[in-house]
């Protein structure tokens, strides 16, 4: 008996040792305010739903926010403003350079108001963009009195097909990432987060990231996807995170004839015709 009690006593020191040793090397390895806010919350309990550390460090900082102002909240925490760039921000390598590939002209682009890749009679005005037909206005985050009805609804799903291409042939990825971002975008309009988005380099890079560890990638942002409507029927979110607009229009791709995406590959702005 007391040597099973021994047993016993060294299995759970050994557990506990572990835990430890995890959240210590969390903390060790967090960069940034928001990343050690994450370790706080798993340390004590609080990190059911949420991402691993690998996966929460793949979001934007202001998603990273969002996803951690619940369980934070429950534990009495604070979430750190974001008010400025993320230090870790880089430019992608050259090799990776993530600007979405040219889009085909549909068949029907002159009754477009807007066509597809050209903004060459357009005016960056501020949080504005005017062009001759229409006029777009920087998107910010919504209440949910704003929204459509059921869109923070479990039915409402992201649904990004997974990649069943070629992972060596960039031409492939970069076909299948168009079509997914220009599906995602619109998403997190409707459901009130155009403020959050991701710029299509985060977009690329996660990709790759995700596919490299055997991870799903379409699986993975429709799960990411489902924690921000659970957080957004939750919890209120700031309209905007900051000041900043896009230098000119060649930071600027039109999604669609209602949506204009730009990026600085830090930081993601979306533009949205006022008939939207």
């Amino acid at each position: 008996m007391n040597l099973n009690r021994s047993l016993l006593a060294a299995l759970v020191l050994a557990m506990a040792s572990g835990v430890v040793v995890a959240e210590e090397v969390c903390s060790a390895s967090a960069t940034t305010d928001l990343e050690r806010l994450y370790c706080d919350v798993v340390a004590q309990g609080g990190g059911q739903g949420l991402p691993s550390q690998a996966d929460f460090r793949r979001n934007q900082p202001q998603v990273q926010a969002l996803l951690l102002r619940r369980p934070a909240k429950r534990l009495g925490l604070s979430v750190p403003a974001v008010t400025t760039e993320p230090a870790q921000s880089k430019p992608a390598p050259a090799s990776q350079a993530s600007t979405k590939p040219p889009k085909p002209e549909p068949e029907q682009a002159d009754s477009q108001p807007t066509r597809f890749d050209q903004l060459a009679d357009c005016a960056l005005k501020g949080e504005r963009i005017v062009c001759p037909d229409r006029q777009f206005k920087l998107a910010l985050n919504q209440p949910n009195r704003a929204l459509a009805p059921g869109v923070l609804e479990d039915q409402n799903r992201l649904g990004l097909r997974p990649f069943q291409g070629d992972r060596s042939d960039e031409q492939q990825v970069r076909a299948y990432l168009s079509g997914a971002y220009d599906r995602y975008i619109p998403k997190m309009l409707a459901i009130g987060l155009g403020a959050n988005t991701m710029s299509f380099t985060a977009f690329h890079n996660a990709f790759h990231t995700l596919e490299d560890d055997g991870v799903d990638f379409a699986e993975r942002m429709e799960r990411t996807f489902q924690l921000l409507k659970q957080d957004k029927l939750n919890l209120t979110v700031q309209a905007r995170y900051h000041d900043r607009l896009p230098e000119n229009l060649a930071l600027c791709e039109v999604i669609n004839p209602d949506i204009i995406v730009c990026d600085n590959v830090a930081t993601n702005w979306v533009f949205v015709s006022r008939t939207q």
